[in-house]
């Protein structure tokens, strides 16, 4: 004879706790290489709402997790102590997802930061207000690492970024200087009060365009709402891209420092900074990918350092001083 209905609903509820408990006992297991305890006493400790939570991030990763905490699955009192010890200890490199493997895929077959994609970074993170970056910024906002040697602000630490790389650049009094992903115009607003260079940024953002144009309006810079493939015949004393890198993508290198190689006179001096991994992927988080920076990849050290593109020489800012 068949089992009831009340029986059946008994052993299905059963194996659902059985699955939940062992979901619950790996997420511990996980959470515990990073110092984090589920439903513990310490800040950083993550408190469960949902019993579901487990399953969920343990089938969808860090996807999951960020959209579970979304959804109040579970919260932390302190997120950012939370997040940067599970970045530390890697977890996310753990619990792969399918969103992985369909990135993977579509990052071989397209290429993802071509002209028709270019403006997307701009509309679905730069442009979402001035007003947010503008509060989180320093005077010259300067959205990109800060150089904290001598620094005890950050107002202090992103002027002696921007000083650095004009004095590892060589700018000079009347030089004409190229900067490829210009944010708010913000080194070049620098270079021109500081250094008496001139200046042309180029950006995909509506917004950054906008404020930039203001913010230099009595400086020789221009700032243009143009994707970096359609600079032509400009020759430049001096070529940097401060943090934009990250956005074009390992199928557009090529043409990036061709672009780069078109735009610097010979004598001139190109910089790149950006943030790098140990090795090339075609791919970036799924959360950072849904959420942040569309459509991003990290380069890999033999990509900044010019190893692959003859030609090309790449400057560390946090070199000599």
């Amino acid at each position: 004879m068949w089992p009831s209905t009340s029986k059946r609903t008994s052993n299905q509820s059963a194996d659902t706790e059985r699955q939940g408990d062992t979901g619950r006992q790996a997420v511990k297991k996980l959470l515990a290489r990073a110092s984090i305890r589920i439903n513990g006493d310490r800040p950083w400790d993550v408190q469960v709402h949902n019993p579901d939570l487990y399953q969920r991030v343990l089938a969808g990763g860090s996807l999951a997790f960020g959209e579970a905490y979304m959804d109040g699955w579970w919260d932390c009192a302190a997120l950012d102590e939370c997040v940067y010890r599970l970045m530390a200890a890697r977890l996310h490199e753990e619990v792969r997802s399918w969103h992985v493997a369909w990135n993977f895929v579509k990052a071989k077959l397209l290429n993802l930061q071509d002209r028709a994609r270019a403006h997307q970074i701009g509309e679905h993170h730069y442009d979402r207000g001035n007003d947010l970056f503008e509060a989180m910024l320093d005077a010259h906002m300067v959205y990109s690492c800060a150089y904290w040697r001598r620094a005890d602000t950050l107002e202090e630490a992103q002027a002696a970024k921007l000083n650095l790389i004009c004095r590892k650049i060589g700018v000079e009094v009347g030089d004409r200087v190229l900067d490829i992903g210009c944010g708010w115009g913000g080194f070049l607003q620098y270079v021109a009060e500081e250094y008496g260079a001139r200046g042309v940024g180029v950006t995909v953002s509506e917004e950054q365009a906008r404020l930039g144009r203001t913010r230099c309006k009595d400086q020789p810079v221009e700032i243009r709402l143009q994707d970096y493939r359609d600079l032509q015949d400009e020759s430049f004393d001096h070529v940097v891209s401060v943090g934009m890198f990250e956005h074009v993508g390992p199928k557009n290198y090529e043409t990036f420092f061709d672009v780069v190689r078109r735009c610097l006179k010979p004598d001139g001096l190109f910089l790149l900074e950006t943030i790098g991994n140990k090795s090339t992927s075609a791919t970036t988080d799924p959360w950072l990918n849904k959420y942040i920076f569309p459509n991003g990849t990290i380069p890999s050290a033999p990509i900044t350092t010019g190893r692959s593109w003859p030609g090309t020489s790449a400057l560390p800012t946090a070199g000599r001083c």
